[in-house]
C-alpha cells in the first residue's frame, strides 16, 4: 500500500504493521470506508475505565443494508499501576475493536470466556446471568448484567449463537444500552479481527 489508511504518527513499526495487516485482512472480507471523526463514547465502557486518555486512531464503517458497524483502531494512555514515582512516564496501548449499534436496549452487559476462578466465585456469590435453556452458552461464557429483564430480552438464542460462533477464546463483549463493542486487551491477530468484524456485521440482521 502506498499510503497507510490510518494516522501512524508516533506508532512503533510493529503497531503499524499490525494495524495494516488487520486492515488488509478485514477489507478482504468486507468493504471498509474511513468514517472521519465520530465520537463513539468509548469512555462509557468499563473496558476503558482505567484509561486516562482514549484516542481512536482510525475508524472504518462496515456497511450493511440494515445497520452499519465499525472497526476501530484505538490508542489508550495509562498510568503505571505499580510505580510509586509521581513523575513516572505514562504508557500507551494500541488495540483493535469492533462496534455495533443495537436496536434493543441491553442495559450494561459484559460477556467473556468463563474461567475456573469465575466458577469458584459463582459458587460463593452468584452474580452471573445463566440461561437454563442454553447450557453450552452458560458453561462457556461468563455473563454479567445490570438489568436482567433487558439482558434476557436482548441475549436471545440468535444472539447467543452468534457469540458462540466467534472463533476466538480471548475476546470480550461489552454492551452499554444500545452500543456493543467486541475486542481484546491483548494483541490482535488479523484472523481474529476478521471474526470480530463478521460478528458485528451479523448482528445487523439479529439485533
Amino acid at each position: 500500500m502506498d499510503s497507510l489508511p490510518f494516522d501512524d504518527s508516533g506508532l512503533t513499526p510493529a503497531t503499524i504493521t499490525n494495524y495494516q495487516d488487520i486492515y488488509i485482512a478485514v477489507k478482504g472480507q468486507f468493504p471498509l470506508n474511513a468514517t472521519g471523526h465520530i465520537n463513539f463514547h468509548l469512555e462509557d465502557f468499563e473496558s476503558f475505565k482505567n484509561c486516562i486518555e482514549i484516542n481512536v486512531r482510525a475508524s472504518y464503517v462496515i456497511k450493511h443494508e440494515r445497520s452499519d458497524s465499525y472497526l476501530l483502531f484505538t490508542e489508550t494512555r495509562h498510568k503505571p499501576v505499580d510505580d510509586k514515582e509521581a513523575d513516572s512516564a505514562d504508557y500507551y496501548l494500541h488495540h483493535t475493536w469492533a462496534l455495533a449499534y443495537l436496536r434493543k436496549d441491553f442495559g450494561h452487559v459484559v460477556i467473556r470466556r468463563e474461567t475456573l476462578r469465575d466458577k469458584i466465585i459463582e459458587l460463593i456469590h452468584p452474580i452471573e446471568l445463566d440461561f437454563a435453556e442454553d447450557k453450552p452458552f452458560s458453561n462457556t461464557f461468563y455473563t454479567i448484567v445490570s438489568d436482567v429483564q433487558k439482558a434476557q430480552s436482548g441475549i436471545d438464542r440468535n444472539f447467543r449463537n452468534a457469540v458462540m460462533d466467534v472463533r476466538d477464546d480471548d475476546f470480550l463483549i461489552e454492551i452499554v444500552n444500545h452500543t456493543l463493542i467486541i475486542g481484546s486487551h491483548h494483541p490482535m491477530l488479523p484472523e481474529k479481527a476478521k471474526h470480530m468484524a463478521a460478528f458485528v456485521h451479523r448482528l445487523a440482521d439479529l439485533c
